[in-house]
């Protein structure tokens, strides 16, 4: 049996496939996903798996260089926010490497989104709770 964090197969196979600059969607179970993207749905129900914790298991095994969110996380969901970025923070100190962050509209975060090598949906159902994890390299 696998040793490391994440044990949903589908996701394992897609972290490890990533090369440098990749993007990784991780959203909320509202973020439109075209039918031919990567998808790795892990939505059971409402709030489950919720956001945060599913993006604290991905960090777990994704060198991370760059994030992107929509700008529209700052007023509609501020609390999701400062979580997020306390746990990008906790992230480049352990990796030791920065972890730039940045912010575009929805609109452009969903044309971003649409480009990343493939999206994890979880159940969160609180508003802009998604992120483009862009891989980075550990050396």
């Amino acid at each position: 049996m696998k040793k490391t964090t994440i044990l949903n197969a589908q996701l394992s196979h897609l972290i490890a496939t990533m090369g440098h600059t990749d993007g990784l969607t991780i959203c909320d179970a509202g973020l439109p996903i075209p039918s031919d993207q990567t998808c790795v749905d892990l939505a059971l129900t409402k709030g489950l798996p919720d956001f945060l914790s599913t993006l604290e298991v991905v960090l777990s095994e994704l060198f991370v260089e760059k994030i992107l969110l929509a700008e529209e996380i700052k007023q509609k969901n501020p609390q999701v926010e400062t979580k997020l970025l306390d746990l990008i923070g906790k992230i480049a100190k352990e990796q030791t490497k920065p972890i730039s962050i940045e912010y575009v509209s929805h609109e452009e975060f969903k044309q971003h989104s649409n480009q990343a090598k493939g999206v994890v949906r979880t159940g969160e159902c609180s508003p802009y709770a998604n992120i483009i994890l862009y891989s980075g390299v550990p050396f």
